[in-house]
């Protein structure tokens, strides 16, 4: 297993494409989060919202992300993170997540994140800062 602190700028750790987002899914995360704002269920909630259906919760695809950096959980932690939301994810969309390693500096590595749908386009943008221990 490669290590997070031997890592060179511009290497990226492994993609994680997860399965399709299904209704199941965000039944689930609406459960745990407590969001249950019904375009995220509810395919005629989120028709009336003007969307052209049921999306994904945005902290249901960034908390996804937390993927990409648990193989390295005995390293250390994920310090704290900045995300943009770019996009919307939707039923039956597939998301990628990816890593590209930026820099180091002390014990803290900066990553630029983005989550994308099967199209290529990002749904989220961010960094994570990765405190090794």
């Amino acid at each position: 297993m490669s290590t997070l602190a031997n890592l060179q700028a511009g290497q990226s750790l492994e993609p994680i494409e997860l399965a399709p987002v299904s209704r199941m899914d965000l039944i689930k995360y609406s459960g745990a989060s407590g969001d249950f704002n019904p375009i995220h269920t509810v395919d005629e909630d989120a028709k009336k919202a003007g969307l052209p259906g049921i999306i994904a919760h945005g902290m249901w695809t960034m908390g996804n992300l937390a993927k990409l950096f648990t193989p390295y959980f005995e390293e250390g932690f994920v310090k704290d993170y900045t995300i943009r939301f770019a996009g919307m994810v939707f039923i039956n969309d597939v998301v990628t997540l990816k890593a590209d390693f930026k820099e180091k500096n002390d014990n803290v590595l900066t990553f630029d994140v983005v989550a994308e749908n099967q199209k290529g386009n990002a749904v989220i943008k961010g960094t994570v800062n990765f405190q090794l221990v």
